[in-house]
């Protein structure tokens, strides 16, 4: 498995997707009208512009959620084998934990957490 394998994988995913784009294009009856280029809002229509800026804080409350999530996906893992692992699994947990908090007083330093 080397650079041969890489080679094949990358040339069926660019096929897989190109395949199922010119499938579309070809079998598929597009119609014109100017609802496909409005926002879906629920079916309520839109007032004013579309694009619409939003508050970055909307962003960075995002990115502190996902930072959190990830973490619960690396801790199933690690609940899986700590009775393995032993007493190294309770420090390297120790140690992601610290990374992580730093990173979350960092954040709550920026004022990142701040509601608006």
């Amino acid at each position: 498995m080397g650079a041969a394998s890489l080679l094949v994988l990358i040339f069926a995913g660019i096929a897989f997707a190109g395949g199922g784009i010119s499938i579309a294009l070809l079998f598929v009856k597009g119609s014109k009208n100017s609802q496909k280029g409005e926002a879906y809002e629920c079916g309520i229509p839109t007032k004013g512009s579309p694009w619409n800026q939003f508050h970055v804080g909307y962003y960075l409350f995002a990115l502190i959620f996902l930072i959190f999530d990830v973490e619960l996906v690396f801790m199933y893992p690690w609940a899986v084998v700590v009775k393995k692992v032993g007493m190294m699994a309770l420090v390297e947990i120790v140690i992601f934990f610290f990374i992580l908090f730093m990173g979350f007083l960092y954040a709550h330093k920026k004022g990142a957490l701040k509601w608006m």
